[in-house]
């Protein structure tokens, strides 16, 4: 899960910050997914709390799931593996039977190391929607800079615009092999990645 925020004081020029410092600044979460055809994208209602059971009835049934099954999507419906965090609402079992019951084969608790950012191929795609959806805050000006409904529509045209980004993706996708022969070179420690 990615949460973007609108402006921090950090971000400010220090001369500016008496009048932008934002008191409350909005929060919008959102959950990706990608393989190598196509970005999935899920805004977080807003108010909504990202609950195991938001997880699994939003982000998973009516998202994934559908998603991976869907040849526009994957390359071969019946060869997906999802990978995942391990985050706790990965990790948690109601997530595993869930995927398990929904015949999606995935990287289970036993594979997957944990706290592993070197692995996360999706940081990746995160860091590179932060960037653009702060490059487009900070070209707006006054109110629409720091406003809830500006942030939601930037990132909706940053997603937008990656959904077949099939390039990056695959990029991405294809860095697995070395990521994972640079934490085994590096004893489980911190690699470059």
């Amino acid at each position: 899960m990615i949460e973007f925020w609108a402006k921090s004081i950090e971000d400010i020029e220090e001369d500016q910050r008496y009048r932008e410092m934002v008191k409350n600044p909005s929060c919008i979460g959102i959950s990706i997914m990608f393989t190598c055809k196509r970005l999935l994208w899920i805004i977080k209602d807003k108010g909504e709390s990202w609950t195991g059971e938001y997880f699994c009835d939003i982000i998973l049934t009516r998202n994934v799931f559908p998603f991976l099954k869907n040849e526009d999507n994957v390359i071969d419906p019946d060869e997906v593996i999802f990978v995942h965090d391990k985050a706790p609402c990965m990790r948690a079992n109601k997530t595993q039977h869930l995927l398990q019951d929904n015949d999606v084969k995935f990287w289970g608790n036993d594979i997957w190391p944990g706290n592993s950012p070197d692995l996360n191929v999706a940081e990746c795609i995160g860091s590179i929607i932060k960037d653009e959806v702060e490059t487009k805050m900070l070209s707006e000006t006054e109110y629409n800079r720091y406003h809830e409904d500006t942030l939601k529509i930037h990132i909706e045209i940053v997603l937008t615009s990656m959904e077949e980004d099939t390039e990056s993706f695959e990029t991405l996708l294809c860095s697995y092999p070395s990521r994972l022969r640079a934490v085994k070179n590096a004893n489980d420690r911190h690699t470059d990645y």
